[in-house]
C-alpha cells in the first residue's frame, strides 16, 4: 500500500514537472499587434522557432465567451487573417493566441497563450489613399471628384468601399496650393464631390485629398494622403523653366553679347587703323 502511494505521488510529480518544463519552453507569441487597412485586418505576432503550433480565439466588448477562428486553428505561421470574423465592426475585440504541442489532441488544457491589445475596427482600421480627379468648371473654380477606396467585404454582389462601411461619418480633406507658392488651405468635403471656389484665374492649383473620419479619436482620423493633381494654368516662360535651364540660357546670352563686343571692338579698332593709314598716304 506504501508503495502504491509513493507511486502515485511520483507519477503526480512527474506529470506536474513536465508540464511545468512545457510550459516554460513553449514559445509564446511576442509582439502581437493588429494591421488593418481599409477594414481588411491580420493579426500578427512573432516567436522563437520551435514545431509547435498556433491556434487563435477572439472575443469581444469583454466578454467571456471565445471563439476560434475558423481559419486559424494549429496554424504553422505567425500571422491570422480575421478580417471576416470581426463582425459587426464596431465592437472592441481582443484575441488570444494559443501556444500547442506538436502532440495537441485539441483537449481543454491550460495552454500557454498571449493576448492582443484590444482593437475596434470601425474606430482604428487605417484608410488609403483616395484616387481623385479635378477639373476646371469656370474661371477661379475647380470640381474635385474622389473615388472611395475600396475594402475587402462583398455584399449583394458587389464590393464595399468605405463609405458602405463608413457611411455619412466619412468626409474627405482637400488641400491645395497655388503652384509655386508655399502656402496651404484646407477645406473639408463631406460627400465625393466638391467645388473650390476663389481661385486666381490662369493660375496652376495643386491639390491632394485624404479621408477624414471626425468621429473617431485624432489618432485614426485622418487617412493617407493622395498623390497631388494640379490643374493646367497660363506661366509666363521664367515659370516653366527650370533653375538649370536659366542659368544655361543667362549664360549663353553672355556669351553672345562677349562675342558682339568683342567683335564691335575688333572691327573699331581696324576701322581706325584703316582710317589712320589713309590720312598718312594722304598726307604725303
Amino acid at each position: 500500500m506504501a508503495s502504491m502511494r509513493i507511486a502515485l505521488c511520483l507519477g503526480v510529480y512527474m506529470s506536474a514537472w513536465i508540464i511545468t518544463v512545457a510550459d516554460e519552453h513553449a514559445p509564446q507569441a511576442e509582439n502581437v499587434l493588429w494591421v488593418s487597412l481599409d477594414f481588411k485586418t491580420l493579426l500578427m505576432w512573432t516567436t522563437t522557432p520551435s514545431t509547435n503550433t498556433f491556434t487563435v480565439q477572439y472575443s469581444w466588448d469583454n466578454s467571456e465567451k471565445w471563439i476560434k477562428s475558423p481559419n486559424c486553428i494549429q496554424i504553422e505561421e505567425t500571422e491570422c487573417d480575421l478580417t471576416t470574423d470581426l463582425e459587426p465592426l464596431d465592437r472592441t475585440y481582443t484575441a488570444k493566441i494559443q501556444t500547442e504541442p506538436t502532440d495537441y489532441d485539441n483537449g481543454d488544457d491550460d495552454l500557454p497563450h498571449t493576448y492582443s491589445p484590444p482593437f475596434n475596427p470601425y474606430g482604428q482600421s487605417e484608410i488609403s489613399a483616395a484616387n481623385f480627379t479635378v477639373e476646371v468648371v469656370e474661371e477661379g473654380k475647380v470640381r474635385v471628384n474622389i473615388e472611395d477606396p475600396l475594402t475587402s467585404f462583398h455584399k449583394y454582389g458587389r464590393q464595399l468601399t468605405i463609405r458602405d462601411i463608413l457611411k455619412g461619418d466619412l468626409q474627405y480633406k482637400i488641400s491645395y496650393y497655388k503652384s509655386g507658392n508655399t502656402g496651404k488651405r484646407d477645406i473639408i468635403f463631406k460627400s465625393n464631390k466638391g467645388e473650390v471656389s476663389g481661385l486666381d484665374a490662369d493660375q496652376s492649383y495643386c491639390f491632394m485629398v485624404a479621408a477624414f473620419i471626425p468621429s473617431r479619436d485624432k489618432l485614426h482620423q485622418q487617412g493617407a494622403w493622395s498623390i497631388q493633381q494640379c490643374t493646367p494654368g497660363q506661366k509666363n516662360v521664367f515659370q516653366e523653366l527650370s533653375l538649370g535651364a536659366l542659368v544655361g540660357g543667362l549664360f549663353i546670352l553672355l556669351l553672345i553679347l562677349i562675342v558682339i563686343i568683342t567683335v564691335t571692338v575688333v572691327c573699331c579698332r581696324r576701322r581706325n587703323r584703316a582710317s589712320q593709314i589713309y590720312q598718312s598716304s594722304t598726307v604725303v
